[in-house]
């Protein structure tokens, strides 16, 4: 007598390989765009990269497009999760950790597909309404784990200041490792945090 299989018992493992695989997808994919840029990064290059066939990239993510805002879309929520996960702890940890954010390969990628949008009118809109959404997840969560009290004026303002300076510090250390200097922003810049939001 065989052996008798449930639909629901070969389902989980064939959707569990379909969620690793498409996971490998999102991380080569983001892999790629922050070592070769745009034109470097083809779906063939990331399916190699993540050690599957075109076909099952193509399976997961029709189009390019489809890939690589996918791909900067789920590395942001996952750094995004990491940052609401911190524990509570001083300004001057959540300054460096929110300068952490624009340091490192999720920033390389997005800077990538950022120059790319700007010149592909097929990208341009779905990585205009990300960047939105990342943009305003992020500032969330910096207001709350600076412990900023939006109501009072320039607050926001001041928040948001602090991450568009993280994103500047994040293009110098594209081309050379800014490590010692960005500390001394990071230091100075928590102090004038501390001054700012009581």
């Amino acid at each position: 007598m065989g052996v008798v299989t449930s639909a629901a018992t070969t389902r989980a493992p064939k959707q569990d390989r379909s969620r690793a695989t498409r996971q490998r997808l999102l991380e080569a994919a983001v892999a790629c765009l922050a070592e070769r840029g745009w034109a470097g990064s083809t779906v063939s290059v990331v399916a190699e990269h993540a050690g599957v066939s075109r076909g099952a990239a193509q399976h997961h993510f029709p189009t390019r497009e489809d890939l690589f805002t996918a791909a900067v879309e789920y590395v942001a929520e996952e750094r995004s999760q990491a940052l609401r996960d911190l524990p509570v702890q001083s300004r001057a940890a959540v300054v460096a950790a929110l300068v952490d954010l624009y340091t490192g390969p999720l920033f390389r990628a997005a800077l990538h597909l950022w120059v790319a949008a700007s010149n592909e009118e097929q990208l341009r809109g779905r990585v205009t309404e990300l960047e939105a959404r990342v943009g305003r997840e992020t500032h969330r969560i910096a207001v709350e784990l600076l412990g900023a009290d939006e109501t009072r004026p320039g607050v926001r303002e001041t928040v948001q200041g602090l991450l568009d300076m993280a994103r500047g510090l994040g293009l110098a250390n594209l081309l050379t490792d800014d490590t010692a200097r960005r500390r001394r922003v990071v230091t100075q810049w928590a102090e004038l945090l501390d001054e700012a939001l009581g």
